[in-house]
């Protein structure tokens, strides 16, 4: 009987995030003017009252995810009190600061750099990510593997749905082949660029600079890491899979698995949304699923 915390990651933001936090636990509203300061703007303002637009801006959107995930992971208390965690993309950062392994302004530093460095990738050539719906996940990466261009296979959510990513016109190419092949959907998301891909290369090495500066030390429970899915809690180790997190797929599917034959039962999402508590449901029906967003 072990209780897993997951942590989401960009795409599940919403307007109003983190409000009722602020309001009303003041331990909570502390962090949230603290990341204010940190991060110079007020943050705080588009979480609560942005637009979805204004919202979606990856320089917003990671660090208002993460401060939703470890503000709701602090503000449970004793009631936070993770056998292991993990976190998708971005959520791999919450996982870390709620686990004890990453402080919260440091967690906050490395997220705004991930994200502005993932933001100038995004601009440096076009690029995107498409979902790609019940089709086998070895024929979806054959098929990346055939087509002309930069585009792999970078989200392995649940069975039957994977997400790829890469230059804009190979994952048009791809996407047809897919479909082509039998896949229900394969179609572009609305997102910035090609996270997950070989095209993220210069983020990786912006964000390497800022991890290697950063104090980790070891978590208070196992951290399993989106790069091959399996636990971790030697800082040294934990370092080296978040810088190579940037260019390699996220292995959700796995991780979820994993934790499920080391033990858990139960798993609770915390932060905006609830779309990992519904890839946990479709991978292993047998568990447990809750999310919280809110006290």
């Amino acid at each position: 009987m072990a209780h897993a915390f997951v942590f989401p990651g960009q795409g599940a933001q919403f307007p109003g995030m983190g409000k009722d936090l602020y309001d009303n636990v003041a331990a909570a509203r502390e962090l949230f003017e603290r990341a204010n300061e940190i991060l110079g703007f007020r943050i705080t303002d588009v979480m609560f009252g942005g637009t979805p637009e204004e919202l979606k801006q990856t320089a917003v959107t990671q660090p208002a995810v993460f401060l939703h995930s470890v503000i709701m992971a602090r503000a449970l208390g004793s009631a936070f009190a993770p056998d292991m965690v993990a976190g998708h993309s971005l959520g791999e950062f919450s996982a870390l600061v709620a686990a004890g392994a990453l402080g919260f302004e440091d967690g906050l530093r490395l997220v705004a750099i991930r994200a502005g460095a993932m933001q100038k990738a995004c601009q440096a050539e076009p690029s995107t990510m498409a979902a790609v719906l019940a089709l086998d996940d070895a024929r979806v990466e054959e098929i990346c593997a055939a087509t002309p261009g930069v585009v792999v296979a970078a989200n392995y959510n649940c069975p039957g749905q994977l997400v790829i990513s890469g230059a804009v016109e190979a994952v048009d190419a791809a996407c047809e082949a897919m479909k082509a092949a039998g896949a229900k959907r394969a179609l572009r998301l609305p997102v910035g660029g090609a996270f997950h891909s070989p095209l993220m290369e210069p983020a990786r090495v912006e964000l390497a600079e800022g991890i290697a500066a950063a104090p980790f030390t070891a978590p208070v429970c196992p951290v399993y890491q989106n790069v091959d899915a399996r636990p971790y809690s030697d800082p040294a180790q934990i370092r080296e899979n978040l810088i190579a997190q940037l260019t390699s797929p996220v292995r959700w599917t796995q991780t979820v698995r994993n934790m499920v034959a080391d033990g858990a039962t139960e798993f609770t999402e915390l932060g905006p949304g609830n779309v990992l508590a519904g890839l946990i449901s479709k991978i292993e029906g047998s568990v447990a699923v809750a999310s919280k967003q809110a006290l």
